[in-house]
């Protein structure tokens, strides 16, 4: 499938390459160049990709509750919350973001490969008045990111970006289309998200990267989203993981019914929980890599690993066994026959300064 920007992004000699059934650019020129626009300056991503679920009606509320692990009924309209939806034994369907758009109107975003799995894990959990739709092909999506997003984007927008705080979102015009223009980011930089109709995206394209943004692929979101230590889905999270062991324990109210409670309710500590590596010298861990101890004994998997472009040495995230996955334990990992010497470390890795 092609995402209403595949003309532009090919015009622009972008590589392409195939990512949950779409065609997605990888990279314009240099992945690194790209990765460090957005850590100084701002980048614009393509994410049309991404699927996008509309409920509407009075009890479009309870139908998000009995859902999602969050309870999403209790957040104010202009708000949104990351969340996720698990199975009955507790794990994760999909991490999404879940917008209040209007009391009785909310949208969720779903990750591109898991768009179906949501859509029918939220028709099982509908009730009273509540309409489902899929405005997945209605959509474009450009992500802007990076510290000089508010000054770039600013200019071609009649919405108050300095009083778009994370988490929220609003409608607004951005060059001349009405958008939902929110910010809850996925680099761990700033930016806003632009969702807009699908006929409007090259035209918003093309007047965000006259600003000044550089456009960005899938290869430096990649670095970005690790760096920051963000999961994704497929790597980090699963339907063979919990939040929990995802690390992601604080976003599960339990005091509210919905799909896989009763599961994580009575599971006790995870066995195995995910960390953040960083490796000595200049081999980097990748996914699929054995962690082990110094006496090589297996005790985990890496998850996804990369040389950071930004931090300058090795980084990865893994799922280790709880009792070495305290901070500072020294372990090993096993790259390509090779002993790396790793140091479990909190995550995230980079932290940006808060803007004021």
């Amino acid at each position: 499938m092609r995402t209403p920007l595949w003309d532009v992004h090919v015009a622009a000699g972008a590589t392409m390459t195939e990512f949950a059934g779409w065609d997605m650019p990888v990279r314009y020129g240099s992945e690194l160049a790209e990765h460090h626009a957005v850590r100084t300056a701002a980048g614009v991503f393509d994410l049309s990709h991404m699927g996008e679920l509309e409920l509407t009606g009075s009890d479009a509320a309870a139908s998000l509750d009995a859902a999602c692990v969050s309870r999403l009924s209790a957040i104010e309209v202009g708000r949104a919350k990351y969340t996720m939806l698990c199975d009955a034994a507790g794990g994760v369907l999909d991490d999404v973001i879940v917008y209040r758009q209007a009391d009785e109107r909310w949208l969720l975003v779903a990750n591109a490969a898991n768009t179906a799995v949501v859509h029918a894990a939220l028709t099982d959990t509908l009730v009273g008045d509540t309409t489902l739709t899929d405005r997945s092909p209605d959509f474009a999506l450009l992500a802007v990111q990076g510290p000089d997003t508010n000054r770039l984007v600013a200019p071609l927008t009649d919405a108050d970006l300095a009083a778009l705080r994370a988490f929220r979102g609003t409608a607004a015009q951005v060059a001349g289309h009405d958008v939902w223009l929110a910010r809850t980011g996925y680099t761990g930089e700033d930016g806003v998200e632009i969702y807009a109709p699908a006929a409007a995206a090259a035209d918003l394209w093309h007047a965000v990267v006259a600003v000044g943004a550089t456009p960005a692929g899938l290869a430096c979101r990649d670095t970005l989203r690790l760096e920051a230590g963000m999961p994704l889905y497929g790597h980090e999270l699963s339907r063979q993981r919990t939040p929990q062991a995802a690390g992601m324990g604080r976003i599960v109210d339990l005091d509210h019914a919905f799909v896989g409670r009763d599961a994580l309710a009575a599971a006790g500590p995870p066995t195995e929980v995910l960390v953040g590596l960083v490796a000595d010298g200049r081999r980097a861990p990748r996914a699929g890599n054995a962690v082990i101890t110094p006496g090589a004994t297996r005790i985990g998997e890496v998850t996804s690993g990369a040389l950071s472009p930004t931090l300058g040495h090795p980084i990865a995230m893994a799922y280790v066994a709880a009792d070495h996955a305290d901070t500072g334990t020294r372990l090993q990992v096993d790259v390509r026959g090779t002993a790396a010497t790793v140091d479990v470390v909190d995550l995230p890795f980079y932290r940006r300064a808060k803007r004021s």
